[in-house]
């Protein structure tokens, strides 16, 4: 079914297909298949709706909800542009709500050092009977080497950053319910386990973790987002070179 009220507002606000096409850096032809009733993506909908200085919702009636909808099904709880955009609060209300399950897998983490009272927090955690888990790079992996040469910062700054991990979780590694392992493996996504939430990073080439998008995602009934990178976060922990010292 045509969408009348799209082509409505681009009529009122005298904004052409072709202008359109160049504001969401789509083709005309695109632009053509919305007026004909397809929905966009909630990203190009919001920028539509923001120049048409319309609703989304009367452009796109029921379009907001049925996202919602996939969103909950899946467990995203919130999408960041970058890791760095999470709220500082959120890592710590994540890891005080935690009293089971705390999985951390990275090559570094070197942020999470800079919380200074995280040793501390840690040890009680574990003493109140939660498993904490850290899975850090093996620094002479190749994996490590060739990420540190696609960040465009040396083959060895990597394997440096993660002496510095190691030195500063050192004192974490004889703490009962505590294990710490390294791993060798590519490292897709850095992940943030606490109980039934988690903090996915996804990494992408040429950009810094801190730079690249974050997701916070929720354990549903159904298999969704969270049991996904569950299971890779176990994966890899199966394949970690050193064992347990807990």
């Amino acid at each position: 079914m045509a969408n009348d009220r799209l082509r409505d507002a681009l009529d009122r606000s005298r904004v052409s297909p072709a202008e359109l096409a160049l504001l969401t850096e789509c083709d005309v032809k695109t632009v053509s298949r919305w007026l004909a009733g397809r929905v966009p993506h909630p990203r190009t909908r919001f920028m539509i709706a923001k120049r048409l200085k319309e609703d989304e919702n009367f452009l796109w009636p029921g379009a907001q909800r049925a996202t919602d909808d996939v969103s909950n099904s899946a467990g995203m709880v919130q999408f960041y542009p970058t890791r760095g955009a999470v709220p500082p609060n959120l890592w710590d209300r994540l890891l005080d709500a935690a009293t089971a399950d705390v999985g951390i897998l990275v090559y570094v983490g070197m942020f999470l050092t800079e919380k200074p009272d995280l040793l501390e927090r840690m040890h009680k955690k574990a003493a109140a009977g939660a498993r904490i888990r850290i899975l850090l790079g093996e620094r002479e992996s190749i994996a490590v080497k060739q990420r540190s040469v696609d960040e465009g910062i040396g083959p060895e700054t990597i394997s440096a950053k993660i002496d510095q991990a190691n030195a500063f979780f050192g004192s974490l590694t004889d703490v009962p319910n505590i294990e710490m392992r390294n791993h060798s493996t590519v490292l897709y996504n850095s992940i943030y386990r606490f109980d039934n939430d988690m903090i996915v990073n996804p990494h992408v080439y040429g950009k810094t973790a801190p730079m690249a998008p974050a997701m916070h995602l929720r354990k549903t009934a159904t298999h969704g987002l969270f049991n996904t990178y569950s299971d890779s976060f176990e994966a890899v922990w199966r394949s970690a070179t050193r064992e347990s010292r807990s």
